[in-house]
């Protein structure tokens, strides 16, 4: 159902893909950014961009599951950290690597941002996922 693409003229990525390819056809989810808000609207990890990651990714998997999918199918995601160094972002994205999204691996961007939307929010993660058939709603 997904192919990944490692395109062999350019730079061979780390831990990503270039590319993923699915079939027409195929439903996707195309996700909201995930926060780092705890149910009650709470903020998780205030001036800590890995514990706010580890909230993003239990906030995003919660996501998949409702629209029956999961971290292995995600397709593509864009990661925002609040940050202009460098080790801030990597620290973010071992977080990602570590929670299953990269397995694939999937194809995604890390940017660092100047802000996100609610006080104090360090990082948040758009997705967008296929739905397997025998998951669907």
């Amino acid at each position: 159902m997904i192919r990944r693409v490692t395109v062999p003229g350019l730079f061979p990525p780390p831990t990503y893909s270039h590319a993923s390819v699915v079939e027409a056809g195929t439903r996707l989810a195309f996700l909201a950014g995930a926060v780092p808000l705890d149910a009650g609207g709470k903020l998780v990890g205030e001036g800590d961009p890995v514990r706010q990651a580890e909230q993003v990714i239990a906030n995003l998997t919660e996501q998949l599951r409702a629209v029956g999918s999961g971290p292995e199918h995600v397709l593509s995601t864009d990661v925002y950290v609040v940050s202009a160094e460098v080790a801030a972002l990597s620290a973010v994205w071992e977080v990602v690597e570590a929670s299953g999204l990269s397995a694939g691996p999937h194809s995604s961007t890390l940017l660092g941002v100047s802000c996100l939307g609610y006080p104090g929010q360090l990082v948040e993660i758009t997705a967008t996922a296929a739905v397997p058939e025998e998951h669907r709603p």
